[in-house]
């Protein structure tokens, strides 16, 4: 019976992304504040550029 269990195949579920985040894969990994604030940064520092060097 254990055996039936092992090869059944997963149930569908979200277009296979259950399975995406079971995976563990190599590579960096980066804190989901560091991604936010790096383009938020950028644009800050744009407009403050634009503020003060364009007037």
């Amino acid at each position: 019976m254990s055996s039936k269990k092992k090869g059944a195949p997963l149930p569908a579920s979200s277009a296979g992304l259950l399975r995406f985040f079971e995976d563990d894969t190599k590579g960096y990994r980066l804190d989901p504040k560091i991604v936010v604030s790096i383009p938020v940064g950028l644009i800050v520092l744009s407009w403050l550029l634009d503020i003060f060097l364009v007037k």
